[in-house]
């Protein structure tokens, strides 16, 4: 027997999201019932709901970035009980039997995992998102949050974290490192965090210098304007890892050569456009332009558990779903320091 929950989502590519139900499925043998206290607003959000990524099917739910409470387990359900303070990320499920899922890297499923919201559910239904009261999650991809972290601050972190934390974990970010990160926004500002606790000098490039004291502030070493030319002339060759977190198009010749010998530059923000670069510029340093998408169920707990030990939280803005849409024109506009959070008993 289906559930039927509260929700907010978009009926078109156009119009404001609005109040709706949706369907949650029967709990299976191995699903968790979570009730959703909080929900992360990012802005594949927006991209999705919007069309900007291709067409989607309407009504659309979204939402990644999702905490609560477990209201109820299936019969064969290990992992969590009633009343645990979980959450969800970008996938809630995938093969879990090709090379990426036994590894522990569900988020690259050779099958293609099945995203939280707007993707294919096995039994050939819409995935509708987190903007909602409860969902249902196979366990696999449900996440325990550690009693230490509020859980109103936690959501983000089950995408912006763990987008960041995952390339810092596997190009092995750390003492002796210089890390630069392009963007202070949602993912950015949370980088810098993580890039600090794990002991690695930091530097920030923005397009200026308006957020610089909230960069030193969060842990950055340094921070640049890159629309100061001489940024790119002081900074030539000094980085061993460079995350870039927007998605606006940039000259990465320009960013490529601020890369040390055996650097790497990871694109985390999807460009629209194809990335050009000078192979010359890659081939007489040994440099390398990677991607990365977020990160699989055991990088994801690692991180939650890592911001613990470490005590750290987005910097976010609680909202009513009522302001959702508003909350969206300021996401486009960058006003928001730094992540919008909905509280879900609003609905």
């Amino acid at each position: 027997m289906t559930t039927t929950v509260k929700a907010y989502g978009a009926v078109s590519t156009t119009d404001p999201l609005e109040p709706m139900t949706v369907e949650r499925r029967e709990l299976g043998p191995h699903d968790v019932f979570i009730d959703i206290d909080y929900a992360g607003i990012c802005h594949s959000d927006i991209h999705t709901v919007r069309g900007d990524w291709g067409p989607i099917a309407y009504p659309q739910v979204v939402g990644h970035e999702i905490v609560g409470h477990v209201a109820a387990v299936g019969s064969a359900v290990t992992k969590h009980k009633v009343g645990d303070r979980v959450g969800v990320g970008c996938e809630s499920g995938s093969c879990g039997e090709c090379a990426q899922c036994l590894k522990g890297e569900e988020v690259y499923c050779l099958k293609g995992n099945i995203q939280t919201y707007a993707g294919v559910d096995l039994d050939g239904t819409i995935t509708q998102g987190g903007y909602s009261q409860a969902t249902v999650v196979d366990e696999r991809f449900v996440l325990s949050v550690p009693e230490s972290l509020p859980l109103e601050k936690v959501a983000p972190l089950l995408c912006a974290g763990v987008t960041l934390y995952a390339p810092l974990k596997h190009w092995r970010a750390g003492l002796g490192t210089k890390v630069a990160i392009i963007g202070m926004g949602g993912l950015g500002h949370v980088g810098v965090k993580l890039a600090h606790a794990l002991g690695a000098e930091v530097t920030v490039l923005s397009r200026t210098l308006a957020k610089k004291d909230d960069g030193l502030k969060l842990g950055a070493d340094h921070y640049y304007a890159t629309e100061d030319p001489q940024t790119f002339e002081k900074l030539a060759g000094e980085f061993d890892l460079i995350l870039n977190t927007v998605s606006a198009g940039l000259d990465y010749g320009m960013y490529v050569n601020l890369l040390a010998v055996d650097g790497t530059l990871v694109i985390l923000g999807a460009p629209t456009e194809p990335v050009a670069v000078d192979a010359i510029n890659l081939i007489t340093h040994r440099r390398s332009i990677a991607g990365s998408a977020n990160g699989g169920i055991a990088d994801t707990q690692e991180m939650l558990d890592f911001c613990a030990e470490h005590g750290i939280v987005p910097e976010t803005e609680l909202i009513g779903a009522d302001y959702i849409n508003e909350a969206y024109e300021r996401v486009l506009a960058s006003d928001v320091r730094y992540r919008f959070v909905i509280d879900i008993k609003s609905l």
